[in-house]
C-alpha cells in the first residue's frame, strides 16, 4: 500500500471503484492495481513497492477506465431520477455499484418491475443523455444549504457538515464524491440488461453504458438473426410469426 503526498487517483468510495494506472519515476514504474479510500486518504495498492521510497513520481491515471467509471456513474443518477418519474417517489436508492464495465442500482420497490416500466425508464434515461445536460458540483457545501438545493443524504451513509452536491441540468440533484463525465451525451448509450429481486421489497437493476451497451444490442442482434436463418425468415420481425407457426405445427 503507497501513500502520496497528493495523487489524482480516486479511492473506492460510494459504490464507485478505485482508480486503476502507473506511477513512473527515473528508474521505474509501478503498476497501481486498485485505490481505495481509508482514513480520508487515497491508498494506491500495488504488487510490490518502489526501490527508492524518497523518489519522485508522476502518477498516471488509466483514463480509459476512469472515463467509463464516470460515464456509468453519472448513468445512476439519471437511473435514478428515471425510476421515481415512472414507478413513484417510494422508489429510493438502496444501493449501488460503479465499475468500468457496468452499472448496479438497487431500488425500493415491493414487486418486479415489468418489462414496459424497464422500457420507460430506458427511454427516459437515453433522452437525457441526448439532450446534453451539463453536470455540474458545487463543493464544500454546508448540508443545510445542500437539503435546500433538493439534495437527499442517503439511509446510512455518513456525511460531514460540508458535502458535494452534483447537479444534473434541473433534473437530478444528489451528494455525490465521485467521478462524472462533463455533460450527458458523453455517456452515449444506456441500456438494461438484467432485473432481479434481492430481498423483501428491493430490485436491483444491471446496466451497461457506451461501447457495452453497443456490444450488448449487437450480441441480441447476432443472437436474433441466427434464429431468423434456423427458420428461414427472410426479415428479423417474422421470427415471432415463424415460432408460433413452429409450436402450432409441433
Amino acid at each position: 500500500e503507497l501513500v502520496l503526498d497528493y495523487t489524482p487517483f480516486y479511492g473506492e468510495m460510494g459504490g464507485q471503484v478505485g482508480d486503476q494506472g502507473v506511477l513512473v519515476s527515473e528508474d521505474e514504474t509501478i503498476s497501481i492495481i486498485d485505490t481505495k479510500r481509508e482514513n480520508n486518504q487515497s491508498v494506491h495498492i500495488v504488487k510490490e513497492l518502489p526501490k527508492n521510497l524518497e523518489a519522485d513520481f508522476m502518477a498516471c491515471v488509466d483514463t480509459e477506465k476512469r472515463d467509463a467509471s464516470a460515464a456509468n456513474h453519472t448513468a445512476t443518477h439519471l437511473l435514478d431520477y428515471a425510476l421515481k418519474q415512472v414507478l413513484g417517489e417510494h422508489a429510493e436508492q438502496k444501493g449501488s455499484y460503479v465499475s468500468p464495465d457496468t452499472l448496479r442500482f438497487d431500488v425500493s420497490h415491493f414487486q418486479k418491475i415489468t418489462d414496459e416500466e424497464l422500457r420507460q425508464v430506458e427511454k427516459l434515461v437515453n433522452e437525457m443523455i441526448r439532450k446534453d445536460y451539463p453536470m455540474d458540483e458545487h463543493r464544500d457545501t454546508p448540508m443545510e444549504e445542500a437539503k435546500e438545493m433538493g439534495a437527499v443524504a442517503l439511509f446510512g451513509e455518513k456525511y460531514g457538515k460540508e458535502v458535494r452536491v452534483v447537479t444534473i441540468g434541473d433534473y437530478s440533484v444528489e451528494l455525490c464524491g465521485g467521478t462524472h463525465v462533463g455533460n450527458t451525451s458523453e455517456i452515449g448509450l444506456f441500456k438494461i440488461v438484467k432485473e432481479e429481486g434481492i430481498g423483501s421489497g428491493t430490485r436491483r437493476i444491471l446496466a451497461v453504458t457506451g461501447k457495452e451497451a453497443f456490444e450488448a444490442y449487437r450480441e441480441q442482434e447476432d443472437a436474433l438473426k441466427a434464429v431468423a436463418a434456423t427458420l428461414k425468415a427472410p426479415q428479423l420481425k417474422e421470427v415471432p410469426h415463424k415460432v408460433e407457426g413452429l409450436q402450432e405445427q409441433l
